[in-house]
């Protein structure tokens, strides 16, 4: 939880952004402090990386502020700020090795201003050329070579510093590209969608490669992704948005054992709905039976959404079941069994099992008290 006496390192403050008629941003509050990982999730249009384009000065917002350290910089362009950004194509210079594209960025800082083509200028480089010589401190080689050894020394490509990046897997380029960002040392770390193009292995190990990586250099790092479990994996703080709008700010623990509303439960993990009536303080009906549910907080009477996640459902004897019903499917998932259940009441109620229940067989379902969430009706 945010600390209110402490200086956020970021704060988005009523953000909103247009794109003609369109209204992509619709008033974004968010405050990220410095060594978080944040992650901001969510479906494909839901704003994510209009987001974190705004946060790196990419795009300017149509009303709003953002806030650095307590300080405006709304319209500060992006190489002002000390942020750097981990694009979702890389965006590696192909006519340079591993050494060279990630001591770039450090280059830039010297008199002399090295192009990565060799048919002529970048033409932003010579764009911004002047603007950083002014502001920043200028860097020898031999102060280069020790930050870019660092730098490949912690994202695991020693040895391939001379090797083309072209000739690299997609995740020895993802490292080149982390690399790059963070060898000038930047507060702010911005990774857009970054692991996307990976595959399902590699994509699970770079997920615990950044998340050990943030904590060794201290850098703020904000991740763009729509994967729930990368979300869940990494995250300090997971931010979930829909249409523009922030839905939800939490721990992955708190985004996923209490979320807000149906929205966010069936965005993160596997989810059974149901609708549910509050009775008193301690109790709920649903599927036509009261339930202990203690601490309710909505009022009696009122409608509710029930989660039951499917994990926290036992199948019993139907003597023993607080549900019964006959065994439907089974399929089975690698480290468990997904069983659905159709009740008595023809209502199918999905559970994750290490045991094989066999279809046709009639069964009751079982959960303690704890394992009911209650959540607003959307």
């Amino acid at each position: 939880m945010d600390n209110d006496n402490q200086v956020p390192l970021l704060e988005l403050r009523n953000i909103t952004k247009s794109f003609g008629g369109t209204k992509v941003l619709k008033g974004i509050n968010l405050k990220i402090n410095a060594n978080e990982f944040v992650t901001l999730l969510g479906p494909s249009g839901c704003g994510k990386t209009t987001t974190l384009r705004i946060i790196g000065g990419f795009e300017a917002p149509t009303s709003g502020e953002v806030l650095f350290q307590g300080k405006d910089i709304t319209f500060v362009p992006p190489y002002q700020r000390s942020t750097n950004t981990v694009f979702q194509s890389y965006a590696l210079f192909p006519h340079l090795d591993v050494y060279d594209n990630i001591a770039f960025g450090l280059r830039l800082h010297q008199e002399e201003h090295p192009h990565p083509y060799p048919d002529g200028p970048l033409t932003f480089t010579e764009k911004i050329k002047k603007s950083i010589n002014k502001t920043t401190k200028k860097y020898t080689e031999a102060e280069i070579e020790a930050k870019v050894n660092y730098a490949i020394k912690l994202v695991n490509l020693t040895g391939m510093e001379h090797r083309n990046v072209t000739h690299l897997s997609g995740g020895q380029r993802q490292r080149v590209a982390i690399a790059r960002a963070i060898v000038l040392r930047p507060k702010l770390l911005l990774l857009d969608e970054s692991l996307s193009a990976l595959d399902l292995k590699l994509r699970k190990e770079m997920q615990y490669e950044l998340k050990e990586l943030q904590r060794s250099t201290g850098i703020t790092f904000v991740f763009v992704t729509h994967d729930q479990e990368e979300a869940l994996t990494m995250s300090d703080k997971i931010v979930v948005m829909k249409d523009g709008l922030i839905e939800q700010i939490g721990t992955a623990e708190e985004i996923y054992n209490e979320p807000t509303d149906r929205y966010v439960a069936n965005f993160i993990g596997d989810s059974n709905i149901l609708v549910g009536k509050v009775i008193d303080e301690k109790h709920v009906e649903f599927d036509g039976e009261q339930f202990l549910c203690p601490d309710i907080s909505f009022p009696e009477n009122s409608t509710v959404d029930v989660l039951l996640r499917p994990e926290d459902l036992d199948i019993v004897y139907p003597s023993k079941g607080k549900l019964t019903g006959i065994v439907d499917s089974i399929f089975f998932k690698g480290v468990f069994y997904e069983v659905d259940v159709k009740l008595d009441n023809q209502r199918i109620i999905t559970i994750h099992t290490t045991d094989y229940i066999p279809v046709g067989k009639y069964v009751g379902v079982n959960f303690d008290t704890d394992d009911i969430h209650l959540m607003e009706v959307m």
